[in-house]
């Protein structure tokens, strides 16, 4: 039952974020809301470049560790925290020496950024000291404050730096929230820190950290790109934008859901047990990750259309409608090249296999959007050639994983391939009157929990 309120966790952020991407589309104007959006793009890349390295070396360590070994691993991390988000916020500093018209949300961007960071962190040493529920249940806490704080402040003022103000609001009360679960990060002590663990945090986590930046700057790229080519103000590129912004959450979420589930329990016997013991913990992994995401896929491209109908704002609907298949597909290869074939080299510690990958599908879908741009090809183009360049890149790096053994089992991953198409067809299905939806979502709710079931992929 942890491993369910776990996951639904995760789901409940993920309905907390689209619930707050169709609030602001509504309280922001369009210019408003691509602003806010882009800085929030801007803000979890910092937060990727500042503090992913951190999580990474924590995650990869903490994991196996216990005892005397795990509370002087903890305080190096915090201190490593530090010293991450003190470099950051010089940089930012420049930053708003060099645009003073900009230095109030590079302010609160940067704000944002390092208290997700120091809440992300503490939240994940929660999570690997075994207390799964405990912080399952402060992930809950802190996504309904995030969507709180953001529409109280985009209500109250329609900008986007009161939306960006509710959001640290929210991380910082979740921050609190945590402090009182787990005092850890308050007795945090600089004097505990080992130089040695710092050094080996940063062999292994700013090379790891490096890759996930590469691959983040994948949708940053396409982003920049089309909304430069639709300009910042128009509805277009408001639509487009709702779009990245909604369907990069369900997917994410998810993967970093089954990870933190399962992803303890590889290390652990991969680094103490056999290899036949850590084979069998990281099949059950990709079962759970490749058949959810499958399923996840067709319920977006099957119900995205009816939610935009519902929520998204008329002048934005059409752009977000035109692209949201082809960005589903993007990010659920996306997500697996950066999540589930990285599992292998992450616990062989083989960071820089995962830098040449991650440089790969960057280099590669870049050249396919310049060929795009060249035949000015549209966005939903673009993004059928971005899917196409990290499929490719998927099949050359998926070495590692067939080597060791561990894949989804056949069987399964077929019924989760036709069980996806089945739920994905039920777009070609009327949703009005209402029974016709109910009865839809039904459907795909059968499929959902037949195949669970039948895999067993809750471990129920």
């Amino acid at each position: 039952m942890v491993r369910l309120l776990a996951l639904s966790s995760y789901f409940y952020q993920s309905f907390a974020a689209v619930l707050l991407i169709f609030a602001l589309g509504y309280l922001l104007e369009p210019a408003q809301y691509t602003t806010y959006s882009l800085m929030i793009a801007v803000s979890q890349f910092a937060a990727v470049v500042a503090f992913e390295w951190i999580q990474l070396a924590g995650q990869r360590f903490l994991s196996s560790s216990n005892g005397e070994e795990a509370v002087r691993l903890r305080s190096s991390l915090f201190s490593a925290l530090a010293l991450s988000a003190l470099a950051l916020a010089v940089i930012a500093g420049f930053g708003a020496l060099a645009r003073a018209e900009s230095a109030s949300l590079i302010g609160l961007g940067l704000a944002v950024t390092i208290v997700q960071g120091a809440t992300d962190l503490h939240y994940m040493t929660i999570r690997v000291s075994g207390r799964l529920a405990p912080a399952s249940v402060l992930m809950i806490c802190r996504a309904t404050l995030l969507l709180l704080g953001a529409v109280v402040g985009a209500e109250l003022y329609g900008t986007a730096e009161s939306a960006l103000l509710g959001l640290l609001a929210g991380h910082i009360f979740g921050l609190a929230a945590g402090s009182i679960v787990d005092r850890k990060l308050l007795g945090w002590s600089p004097r505990q820190t080992r130089r040695s663990d710092l050094s080996g945090f940063a062999r292994y986590g700013m090379l790891a950290s490096g890759a996930s930046v590469v691959h983040l700057s994948v949708p940053i790229l396409i982003r920049f790109l089309i909304i430069g080519r639709f300009g910042a103000a128009s509805s277009s590129s408001a639509g487009f934008s709702m779009a990245l912004d909604l369907l990069q959450r369900p997917f994410s979420v998810l993967l970093s859901a089954i990870h933190t589930i399962s992803y303890p329990d590889v290390v652990s016997r991969f680094d103490n047990d056999t290899r036949a013991a850590a084979r069998d913990a990281a099949t059950d992994l990709f079962d759970l990750a490749m058949c959810s995401t499958a399923i996840m896929l067709g319920g977006l491209i099957a119900f995205i259309p009816d939610a935009a109908r519902l929520f998204v704002p008329p002048a934005l609907a059409p752009s977000f409608i035109a692209v949201t298949p082809s960005v589903a597909i993007f990010y659920f290869l996306h997500t697996h090249l950066q999540a589930t074939l990285a599992l292998v080299p992450h616990l062989e510690k083989a960071a820089m296999r995962l830098i040449v990958v991650a440089a790969c599908q960057l280099a590669l879908i870049a050249a396919f959007i310049l060929v795009d741009r060249a035949a000015d090809l549209g966005a939903t183009a673009t993004l059928l050639s971005a899917g196409l360049a990290t499929g490719l890149v998927m099949g050359c790096a998926s070495g590692p994983t067939v080597r060791f053994g561990a894949y989804p089992r056949p069987g399964l991953a077929l019924s989760a391939i036709v069980g996806a198409g089945l739920i994905a067809a039920l777009v070609l299905l009327p949703s009005e009157p209402l029974p016709w939806l109910l009865a839809k979502a039904a459907a795909a709710a059968f499929v959902t929990v037949a195949i669970a079931w039948a895999g067993n992929l809750l471990k129920l």
